[in-house]
């Protein structure tokens, strides 16, 4: 993005873009002549916990959206086949619904906002809004939607994309920087529709008992959950294969090894703000365990890290999460970041409104040689949509929702102006991304029976029911 060109120059770059990729040509699905989605996703088996690949491989063969939410190196792979319009951003990566959530801002306030960036990379901005249209027909399926009602609701998150770019090339920098979905606020204004007799009663109390429900999911609960008193101080509860503390892993002496963890956390410590090493120096690490995470991530290695301070009943929980190259990076250009727990976090903090005040990286070496992570609170007043659960009506707010902030989180990294004058005031941009979404739902169908059959005849191990 070149800040030298005036508004109006970046507007006219991004109508150009329309005569190398017409709108209308968003609707195609490529593929390669040698396309081999099982093999894809047996080559991220290397370098992840040989014993859990197979717990990873059971969670995909659940459903299509299951299988779509472990495949965004699949996905990356045919979006690279298409012509890219050159209009690049800070991608997720792996944009789908469920990867979007409400948590708590630093200045204690849930806010709805993008909540996974393992994938995140720059490139195209049509990929983040392909995988995001398309998740919303995967889902729609599987919840027994109508062709039509799928439909609705990915022109829904397509058009609320589009019209918010639109709002926020009109908007000063700053206000794009500062706006966000405040959860709250949302309810108030549900509230003020259910007088005009627009929102069911009922649709709002399950949204003010969510809401209740999150500002319990905190870190004090995490750790009640997690964790016992074991001769004055806290333990991790062991549950294997989901959590096996560090001194079921290994023989090696206990306090030798979480010399060598501190020293890890010391470095991690590094990579926060001033006043954060301030507050984190209140903490000193006594257990660690390994944790079993999400569904495409099921194999990398994810730790738990109990801290705690000097005062009585004072802990923190942190997650130190691996993080290997994106499953983009084959098909755009590499990360300029060398470590790749880096790449999370700087990726994560350009496109979310508000990030985890402990969100930092650190590198760890290992038998098998070193490794990256990147590291944030475990839990704090996290709360995401039951998707199974949504039916038709919620998903199309939901929708609403995510396609104003994947727009917000592209705003800030991309060229809002040539965005907006690329999206245009017509739908047929909409259009386009939904007849997409629909036939790649077909893609991934077809792709999740034939995972499902490689399980079958032994080409992939899946262990399912975990």
């Amino acid at each position: 993005m070149d800040e030298q060109l005036t508004a109006a120059e970046r507007a006219a770059r991004g109508k150009a873009v329309r005569k190398k990729v017409p709108l209308e040509a968003h609707a195609e699905v490529r593929v390669s002549a040698t396309r081999d989605p099982v093999g894809l996703l047996l080559t991220q088996a290397e370098g992840r916990v040989p014993a859990l690949v197979p717990i990873r491989h059971g969670r995909m063969l659940v459903s299509p959206f299951t299988f779509y939410r472990g495949a965004a190196l699949v996905m990356a792979a045919d979006l690279a086949e298409t012509t890219p319009t050159g209009l690049d951003v800070q991608l997720c990566g792996d944009a789908h619904l469920s990867n979007f959530g409400a948590y708590a801002s630093p200045d204690r306030r849930l806010v709805f906002d993008i909540n996974d960036f393992d994938e995140t990379l720059p490139g195209p901005f049509e990929w983040d809004v392909k995988r995001l249209a398309a998740s919303f027909v995967v889902a729609g399926r599987d919840n027994g939607f109508s062709a039509k009602q799928c439909r609705t609701v990915v022109e829904t998150v397509v058009r609320n994309y589009r019209e918010a770019m639109r709002e926020f090339a009109g908007q000063p920098i700053l206000a794009v920087w500062y706006a966000r979905l405040d959860i709250e606020e949302l309810v108030q204004r549900y509230k003020a529709t259910l007088k005009a007799g627009q929102l069911k009663r009922k649709e709002l109390k399950v949204a003010e008992g969510k809401l209740a429900k999150a500002y319990t999911r905190d870190s004090m609960q995490a750790i009640g959950k997690l964790t016992t008193p074991v001769d004055g101080h806290r333990r991790i509860v062991s549950n294997p294969p989901l959590v096996v503390p560090m001194d079921e892993l290994t023989d090696l002496d206990g306090p030798m090894v979480l010399d060598q963890l501190q020293h890890l956390v010391e470095g991690y410590r590094d990579t926060l703000q001033q006043d954060r090493r301030h507050l984190l120096d209140n903490y000193r690490l006594t257990d660690v365990a390994h944790k079993v995470v999400g569904v495409g991530s099921v194999g990398t290695r994810a730790w738990i890290m109990l801290l705690e301070s000097t005062n009585a009943d004072e802990a923190l929980l942190l997650q130190a999460k691996q993080a290997g190259p994106s499953a983009l990076s084959t098909y755009t250009a590499p990360s300029t970041h060398v470590n790749q727990g880096e790449r999370v976090v700087a990726g994560q903090r350009l496109m979310q409104a508000a990030s985890d005040i402990f969100l930092g990286w650190l590198r760890a070496d290992a038998a098998d040689g070193e490794q990256d992570y990147y590291v944030r609170q475990l839990r704090d007043w996290k709360l995401s949509a039951d998707i199974e659960t949504l039916t038709p009506e919620a998903m199309t707010l939901y929708a609403r929702l995510c396609g104003w902030t994947l727009a917000r989180a592209h705003a800030r990294s991309g060229d809002r102006h040539a965005l907006a004058a690329y999206l245009g005031k017509s739908s047929r941009f909409d259009q386009a991304v939904t007849t997409f979404a629909t036939t790649y739902a077909d893609l991934n169908q077809s792709d999740h029976q034939t995972f499902t059959e490689a399980v079958a005849t032994g080409r992939v191990k899946a262990q399912p029911g975990v």
